[in-house]
Parts: structure tokens; sequence; C-alpha cells
């Protein structure tokens, strides 16, 4: 799909142009109507998505006109410029999104957690972002969320996501419930971190053990 039917199909479906301004001009795959993945999506393996194409310079960024419900690990690593934009709601297990990745829906996104690390990002939710957990690290922050952003939310101190202009003003945090009882525990923190993964050690996470599970498909929650 070229860039010009891309904005066509966006402008249909209601998605605002200041969203979709924020993406790059390129060709897209688009899916017609909604799609399951029952297993793990890995934006940045296109070989591994069901939706690849057999040319020479395949599109590597996804239309989804509609819902999209992944069973498993929704994961963007690379900074090849991988982007999923959703055109209705979003569900997957766990997300790990790092490096220049975009993620767009025009309806809510529910996952079960929710990590973004870095922020060479576009991450704009049209709807609720309900999660069990969420971990923003790096100054990474959605982008957008328009509706309730809710869940356990770990995030430095500075990033005081209560008073971001982009979160709609409905920000409704969990109590602090044990990590222990939500996240396996692999990904907790046991003191043996590497230092480039600092910064997930100061909120109690295993930042490399998090990044090797979502890479090979296995949850980060229980």
């Amino acid at each position: 799909m070229s860039w010009d039917d891309a904005v066509e199909l966006f402008e249909r479906r209601g998605l605002p142009e200041s969203t979709f301004e924020n993406l790059y001009e390129e060709d897209y795959i688009l899916v017609q109507g909604s799609a399951i993945v029952a297993g793990h999506l890995p934006l940045d393996a296109h070989d591994q998505t069901p939706w690849a194409q057999d040319t020479s310079d395949p599109a590597t960024s996804y239309i989804i006109d509609g819902d999209l419900t992944v069973g498993g690990n929704l994961v963007g690593i690379d900074d090849g410029s991988a982007a999923l934009i959703v055109l209705g709601k979003l569900t997957a297990h766990d997300v790990y999104l790092e490096g220049d990745v975009k993620l767009v829906t025009l309806g809510d996104a529910t996952f079960q957690t929710f990590v973004g690390y870095m922020t060479d990002k576009l991450v704009m939710i049209h709807g609720d972002l309900h999660t069990s957990v969420a971990v923003f690290l790096d100054e990474f922050a959605p982008d957008l969320v328009t509706g309730t952003l809710s869940g356990r939310i770990l995030a430095p101190a500075y990033l005081n996501l209560a008073e971001e202009e982009s979160i709609g003003g409905l920000f409704d945090p969990t109590p602090d419930t044990p990590l222990a009882d939500l996240l396996h525990p692999e990904v907790l923190a046991n003191g043996s971190e590497p230092a480039s993964f600092e910064s997930f050690a100061g909120l109690g996470l295993n930042g490399q053990a998090i990044r090797d599970r979502v890479i090979h498909g296995l949850p980060l929650s229980r």
C-alpha cells in the first residue's frame, strides 16, 4: 500500500492528521479486517510475521484495518523503523519497545506487561492503555493516551505521568502490588545486572533478562 493510499485510509477511519503526520511516508502492508496472531509478533523480523511479502524490497510496516490480538509478545527492538498501525483495538500479552519503533492504535490497548525503553519512538494510543505492569525508562513515555492509563507504573521519579499533557488527564495507577506477584521471577533484579541495564535495576528489574525473554517469545508476566 502506498503512502497516499494509507493517508486516504487513515482519513476515512478518523485517525487524526496530527498522529499520522508523524509516520514515515513509506509503503505499508495492509491487513484488511481484524487479525489474530496466535504467538509471538516480532516487528523486526519481517519474515516471521504472518503478513510477510515475497518481494525483493518488502515493506516492513503494517496497517491493521480492524482489531489486532496477539497471543504472545509484541516486540520492536531493532532500529529498522518498523511501524504497526492498528485502526481498532490492540491486545497483546507482553509488549517490549526499543529503538525507532512506531505503534499507533485508533482504539484501546490492553497488555499484561508493557516495557518502553529509549526515546526514538512514536507511541500514540487513541483510547485507554490498560496494563498490569508498565515500565517506562530512559525518558520513554507514551506520546499520547487519549483515555486512561492504568496499571502498576514503574518509571523514574523525574517522569511525572500524572502531569503529562499527552495523557488526557486520566492517570489511574494501581496500588503497589508486589512485583513478584505480577512478573516472572527471572525478570526481577538479583544484583547481577549488567551496567548497560542499570536503569532497570533501579526499578527492581533485570533488564537483560527482560530483553532476552521477549526476544525468545517468553512471557514477562505471570
